[in-house]
């Protein structure tokens, strides 16, 4: 495995791989990997010739300064997984080579971008599309892979790499859960021993809001998953919403889309967790 941090080495090194008419594939992450992105990694070895994972922390993405403080870093740990894995190069670039200079574009995507967390992080998707379109300039990979368990980030990245004219197939990839049904994330180092134990509430509550809503509207339903979620005093549902799994826009009711899904932030302490289901 290659471990790479300048981005001509990186180009360099693809345009030889494509040269060779080689299948690009790429993962990109924020490092602190886990088994979640471990499935994202396998499925690229799978499908792909060479597999490129990036290791960045984006701070442009980061509307909140704290979170990206306590956002764990585990650069040795991660390269051993990607070697592990069977990754051909490791793209494990500084702020600086990322940024050589301040990004000051702005994507203008609709509604995919700014409902759910882009009304809740404002500049949060702003900054994720800095970051991918940039990967996606740099590697020019023919997939690229993502998990489901950031559901509207997916439909960001498709809006913007239609918008900018990109052209590769971007791969949706089922979310990893823990046994008990915790979605993985990164961000589950910072739960405390009680919420890490009440957190499986959140998808087990989603699971069994698919039952009440076969005799229940979706606002009774929207309203039972809240208040399930709520009467746990160690968790706040920041928002839940039920929509229409392309557009992202609320639903008023089950007719209304023959794609729904129900997608949902819960405050566990003061680790941000999101989740999502889909109805149909």
């Amino acid at each position: 495995m290659k471990i790479i941090s300048k981005v001509d080495e990186l180009k360099a090194v693809v345009a030889q791989a494509k040269a060779a008419g080689k299948l690009i594939g790429l993962v990109p992450t924020m490092g602190a990997l886990h088994l979640g992105h471990r499935s994202l990694v396998e499925r690229a070895r799978r499908e792909c010739d060479v597999v490129v994972v990036s290791v960045f922390l984006n701070p442009t993405q980061f509307n909140n300064q704290e979170d990206l403080r306590t956002y764990p870093r585990t650069a040795e740990a991660d390269a051993a997984m990607l070697r592990e894995c069977g990754v051909d190069i490791a793209f494990m670039p500084t702020v600086e080579d990322m940024y050589p200079e301040p990004d000051t574009r702005q994507f203008h995507l609709g509604t995919v971008a700014e409902v759910m967390e882009g009304a809740y992080r404002p500049g949060h998707f702003n900054g994720v599309c800095q970051v991918v379109s940039k990967l996606f300039t740099m590697v020019e990979p023919h997939r690229a892979y993502f998990g489901e368990k950031d559901f509207q980030q997916i439909a960001v990245i498709r809006a913007m790499a239609a918008q900018q004219g990109f052209s590769l197939d971007i791969v949706a990839c089922p979310c990893v859960r823990e046994d008990d049904g915790l979605a993985l994330s990164s961000r589950n180092v910072r739960l405390t021993p009680q919420v890490r134990r009440v957190a499986p509430a959140i998808y087990r509550t989603l699971r069994e809001s698919l039952n009440f809503a076969q005799d229940h509207t979706v606002q009774q339903t929207h309203d039972w998953v809240v208040a399930t979620i709520n009467a746990y005093p160690e968790m706040e549902v920041e928002y839940f919403s039920i929509c229409d799994g392309t557009t992202l826009e609320p639903v008023g009711d089950w007719n209304a889309s023959a794609d729904i899904v129900g997608c949902i932030t819960v405050y566990c302490g003061d680790v941000r967790e999101i989740d999502n289901i889909r109805y149909k």
